[in-house]
């Protein structure tokens, strides 16, 4: 069953067409029972990859497909992992919908570019990240300032290896929002050891990451 609407398809595809470079791959990973917006998530990548030539589908069973499941990082359901000229490390777990919906066509177009349009300044500060480093970004749909923040994860992703990034529906995933103590969003944790709350500009988030990952920094944000 179709989710998005033929005026809605027609936008989207469109912009997919006008902006997309290479192929990007949507792994999707599913379960027949015992998820709840498992089938709405599958049907939603089924429609955009329907709209270009330039992305590819490819759709796993979260209990059959384990091995695949652990091998990229998918420990809940429903899930999506963007891959696009590499494998980018981008998640998203829950329906990318309401706000989040524009910034995951986003996130689709940088995978295929392989590039995004982070500061130049941004760039050349992460390209030190040398270590491992996992975002995770709690949302909801109706939070206007959340795809900021979960662009600007998704993005660093893209620029460093090193770093993963998820986009987490804190609705879909109460325990996790309880064990993160999420009582607003957008809520950033990274690497479990630090976080913080509300959409803020690329300076002040890779401060924090760089935080992260050397605590005995002197924050600076120029």
């Amino acid at each position: 069953m179709p989710i998005l609407k033929e005026k809605e398809k027609k936008i989207v595809a469109e912009k997919l067409g006008r902006n997309m470079e290479n192929e990007v791959k949507l792994v999707v990973f599913t379960q027949d029972f015992e998820c709840e917006y498992c089938a709405t998530n599958r049907e939603l990548m089924e429609d955009l990859a329907s709209l270009s030539d330039k992305i590819r589908l490819e759709v796993f069973d979260f209990e059959k497909d384990y091995e695949k499941a652990q091998r990229w990082g998918i420990d809940k359901i429903p899930a999506t992992a963007v891959f696009g000229t590499r494998e980018y490390g981008i998640r998203f777990f829950g329906l990318p919908t309401g706000y989040e919906f524009p910034a995951f066509l986003d996130t689709i177009v940088d995978a295929s570019r392989g590039t995004t349009n982070l500061q130049p300044a941004t760039k050349e500060k992460i390209k030190g990240v040398k270590e491992p480093v996992h975002i995770q970004v709690f949302v909801t749909p109706t939070c206007p300032y959340c795809p900021r923040a979960v662009r600007v994860a998704h993005q660093l992703a893209v620029e460093n290896e090193f770093i993963k990034a998820d986009m987490i529906d804190a609705i879909e995933f109460p325990q996790l929002a309880n064990k993160y103590d999420v009582m607003a969003v957008p809520k950033i944790v990274i690497n479990d050891v630090l976080s913080f709350e509300g959409a803020l500009p690329e300076p002040h988030f890779v401060e924090y990451i760089l935080l992260a990952i050397k605590p005995d920094r002197t924050i600076s944000y120029r």
